[in-house]
């Protein structure tokens, strides 16, 4: 009985022990692959350095100043009049993108092929509204032969097949989208690092974040490395960055934008709509961006998005508008900063003729937990843990992998037992948990019906033309949404 005792006992010891040793080599091995996707990325760099350094030897009378003070408005219609050449904006902001990522890590990957597509741009007769215009985007959009990351090692080593819509789009319109930026392990989080490519800082503060998920995209364009950049949203992950860097950006509506070959944090769940945008230093940059998108070529490349043109027409017209405001939602109360900005705002647009209504909008506590929370992990968060599988985590994505990992019957206690303390925390746990299918089109019925966009602004005689919304985010510059006419 003692000696059989004694086996078992060393059979299990030396599972555990086998067991250690097989997990010590995986991460030994992942650890290799990061460091040697590091490296990766510092030969793309290089070939980007010495590409701006041959331009600058041959070209030495470029001056880059002027280049980079010019708006995207002013830049496009100087490459289109001939007074600005092409080759000058590309190996300028080329250089610049450098200077931008090495203080605060932006840039993730050189699209080196933007270079013979320049030479193509050069030869072309027509010269649409972005012709020349260097652009970059986020790491989770596909650009063909470059991996697509979300900060993920899985994700190494599997460049996309094609270009996603939207940059094949940009490449018709004659832009040229020349390097990849940071985003935050799986996209699901509000600060912008992984163990590939590192921490990116906020270039108008190294020790504060720049805000994720499109945080490498928001700290190049602010530190003036990008004139134009292309990011997603799904909770805040275009504004949110826009606000910590003191730039200009446009969520689109869900379907507006083609999400064609953009990779999402949580594949396959359709309640919480996935929105696209332009990220840029001023307003007028946005407009000419969604001018440029809303086009035939992308109607065309993916007929699920509307067929509906830029509507110059409304956009034009000098009608007086009567328009939503709130300075708070009372679910998150708006720095002093903030609640300035959209006073600002009002004051200017009723300068300018408008009518500006206080409403209170409604439902946003249900809207962030028993929506949002509910429809991005109703599977109990299963497919999200699935992103974590072999991985090594960054720090910063520990606490929402740790209520993930959290058993579905443990969250329920939990929620119940800190409810009366800490009552959204609560809801976070109660709506994290598994739900039926059955529940689950109940969910996507809620939110089709009840909770279209209608029926969360007051009913006004006559309607509200549009809405200024305030960025719920601390940050001192404070970028006004804008949603309307």
């Amino acid at each position: 009985m003692g000696a059989g005792a004694s086996t078992i006992s060393a059979l299990l010891c030396g599972a555990a022990a086998a067991a250690l040793l097989l997990r010590w080599r995986g991460r030994r091995g992942l650890r290799r692959e990061l460091a040697e996707a590091g490296r990766r990325r510092q030969r793309a760099l290089g070939r980007m350095e010495k590409a701006a350094a041959r331009f600058r030897e041959q070209n030495p009378d470029v001056d880059a100043d002027p280049i980079l003070s010019l708006s995207l408005v002013e830049l496009s219609e100087k490459l289109r009049d001939g007074s600005l050449s092409p080759d000058w904006v590309f190996y300028t902001y080329m250089d610049k993108a450098l200077q931008v990522t090495k203080e605060v890590n932006c840039v993730t990957d050189y699209l080196q092929e933007s270079e013979s597509q320049l030479q193509q741009v050069k030869r072309q007769e027509k010269k649409d509204l972005l012709y020349g215009v260097p652009v970059s985007i986020k790491d989770s959009i596909n650009y063909k032969g470059h991996d697509s990351t979300l900060g993920l090692a899985k994700r190494l080593n599997q460049p996309a097949a094609e270009d996603c819509v939207l940059v094949q789009v940009l490449k018709r319109q004659g832009a040229l989208p020349f390097v990849k930026t940071n985003v935050p392990q799986s996209l699901l989080n509000y600060d912008c690092s992984n163990l590939i490519f590192g921490q990116t800082v906020n270039p108008l503060d190294h020790t504060k974040t720049p805000g994720g998920s499109s945080g490498g995209e928001g700290a190049l364009i602010s530190g003036g490395g990008s004139i134009l950049g292309i990011g997603t949203d799904v909770g805040g992950s275009l504004r949110v960055p826009a606000a910590f860097c003191g730039i200009c950006t446009l969520k689109a509506t869900g379907g507006r934008l083609s999400k064609k070959g953009v990779v999402p944090s949580i594949p396959g769940q359709k309640s919480a709509v996935v929105g696209i945008g332009p990220m840029a230093r001023d307003v007028d940059s946005l407009v000419l961006c969604m001018r440029a998108l809303l086009c035939d070529d992308m109607f065309r490349l993916d007929p699920t998005v509307p067929p509906l043109p830029f509507n110059e027409e409304v956009f034009s017209s000098s009608r007086s508008l009567r328009i939503g405001y709130y300075d708070t939602d009372s679910f998150t109360m708006p720095g002093p900063s903030m609640r300035r900005a959209v006073l600002e705002t009002k004051q200017l647009l009723e300068n300018a003729g408008h009518t500006l209504v206080p409403f209170k909008p409604c439902c946003i506590e249900h809207l962030m937990f028993d929506i949002s929370v509910r429809g991005l992990f109703a599977d109990g968060c299963a497919t999200f843990l699935d992103l974590f599988k072999g991985e090594l985590e960054d720090p910063n994505i520990k606490q929402l992998l740790l209520l993930s990992k959290v058993p579905g019957w443990l969250r329920s206690l939990l929620s119940w037992i800190v409810k009366p303390i800490v009552p959204r925390l609560a809801n976070v746990l109660r709506n994290m948990n598994e739900r039926s299918v059955k529940e689950l089109w109940k969910l996507h019925c809620e939110i089709e019906v009840k909770h279209h966009l209608e029926q969360l602004v007051p009913l006004f005689n006559p309607p509200l033309s549009g809405l200024i919304q305030c960025s719920l985010t601390s940050a001192e510059r404070l970028p006004v949404t804008w949603v309307g006419p």
